[in-house]
């Protein structure tokens, strides 16, 4: 039970990096482990092939977009609020599939949400700011980390079949 409010954590802490990389992630997992059903969940449509592409391309323009340099600040309220949410969202839809209490795991996803967004925004301010090191570099260096950890987080996702298909 604690391994998987860890992983609503984790995922939450992508989802505050990146806020879509962490639903794109976690549906990419479902696809390839619960077979596509009609939904009957909203944790049903991150099982369709559709729309984990949606969500991986939407993902992508995110990590672009990021770069920008009219990129809006991520602790702006809408930004803030956006990135928690998908935390919290992830977080549950994660504990639901290990068949755990998915309000549990939408706090600890939220959670997660909220120190990674303050800790990155901090971390890339410092590093930008107080040791020269351009933002765009920053901001590259985040996105290998959203994606290797984020990858290791999704993979070690441990789906109880019957739990999630089954709607129960």
């Amino acid at each position: 039970m604690f391994q998987t409010y860890l992983k609503a954590f984790q995922i939450g802490v992508i989802a505050g990096m990146r806020a879509m990389a962490a639903p794109a992630l976690l549906s990419h997992k479902l696809v390839r482990t619960i077979p596509a059903k009609e939904p009957q969940k909203p944790i049903h449509y991150l099982t369709l092939p559709p729309v984990s592409l949606g969500l991986k391309v939407v993902a992508a323009g995110e990590m672009i977009a990021d770069k920008l340099p009219n990129a809006p600040n991520r602790t702006s309220p809408p930004q803030f609020i956006a990135r928690v949410a998908s935390g919290a969202t992830c977080g549950a839809f994660l504990s639901e599939v290990e068949g755990q209490p998915a309000p549990y795991g939408a706090l600890a996803g939220g959670l997660g949400a909220a120190v990674g967004t303050l800790v990155f925004f901090n971390l890339r301010r410092w590093l930008d700011h107080d040791l020269g090191i351009p933002d765009t570099v920053g901001a590259l260096a985040e996105d290998a980390l959203v994606i290797g950890v984020g990858w290791q987080i999704a993979n070690s996702i441990e789906p109880k079949l019957e739990t999630a298909v089954s709607g129960n």
